[in-house]
C-alpha cells in the first residue's frame, strides 16, 4: 500500500513540470487597468480594440499546443463574457503580436479564433456597462496535451473552454480592470 502511495506521489509531482510557465505582455500588466488600446470600439465605447502583445515561456514537458483566451467574469450576463478565444497555436510559439486578434495574417498559422461575445471571431476589448464597478479582464494562456482542438472559428468561447478543460496541463493569467464612469 506504501509503494502505492508514493507511486501515486511521485507520478504527481512529475505531472506538474509547469514551475516558472509564465504569460506577460508590455502592454498590459497584472492588476492594472486596461488603456484605451485594449477597449472595445463600440456599444458606447471608443477605444482602439486591438489586442495586446502576449508573451510565454516556460511552458510543461508535454505541451502540444497553446491557446488563449479573454474573459471578463464581471459581465451582467450571468455568464461573464467572452472577449477572445484563440486556439491550436503550435508549441513552438512563444507570442501572439500585437494586433493579432484583428488582423489574422498575424496569427501563427493553423492558429484558429473562436466566436466571441460580440458575435464573430476576433478579439474584441473591454466596455462594461457605465456606472458597473470596473470589470476584471482574464487573460489566460493554456498549455494543452495535445496538438489541435477539433473546433472552428464558430465555437463559442464555453464550447472552447469546455474543450481546454479537458486538455489542460498549465495555465497561466494576468488579470487587468476596466471601468467607466459616464
Amino acid at each position: 500500500m506504501l509503494k502505492i502511495f508514493f507511486l501515486i506521489l511521485f507520478t504527481s509531482v512529475i505531472s506538474i513540470p509547469s514551475f516558472g510557465f509564465e504569460l506577460s505582455s508590455p502592454d498590459i500588466k497584472d492588476g492594472a487597468r486596461l488603456t484605451d488600446q485594449q477597449v472595445f470600439n463600440g456599444f458606447g465605447c471608443f477605444g482602439k480594440n486591438i489586442s495586446p502583445l502576449l508573451q510565454w515561456k516556460n511552458p510543461p514537458i508535454g505541451t502540444k499546443s497553446f491557446a488563449v483566451t479573454v474573459y471578463d467574469p464581471d459581465a451582467p450576463t450571468g455568464s461573464g463574457w467572452w472577449h477572445w478565444t484563440v486556439f491550436n497555436i503550435p508549441s513552438s510559439v512563444t507570442q501572439l503580436e500585437q494586433g493579432s486578434g484583428s488582423n489574422s495574417k498575424k496569427l501563427p498559422l493553423n492558429a484558429i479564433e473562436g466566436r466571441t461575445d460580440f458575435g464573430k471571431p476576433g478579439f474584441g476589448g473591454a466596455c462594461p456597462p457605465v456606472g458597473d464597478k470596473p470589470h476584471r479582464y482574464i487573460f489566460t494562456l493554456y498549455a494543452l496535451k495535445i496538438e489541435k482542438l477539433d473546433l472552428t472559428s464558430e465555437a463559442s468561447g464555453a464550447l472552447v473552454g469546455f474543450y481546454l478543460g479537458q486538455n489542460t496541463i498549465a495555465k497561466s493569467t494576468l488579470t487587468a480592470k476596466f471601468g467607466r464612469e459616464k
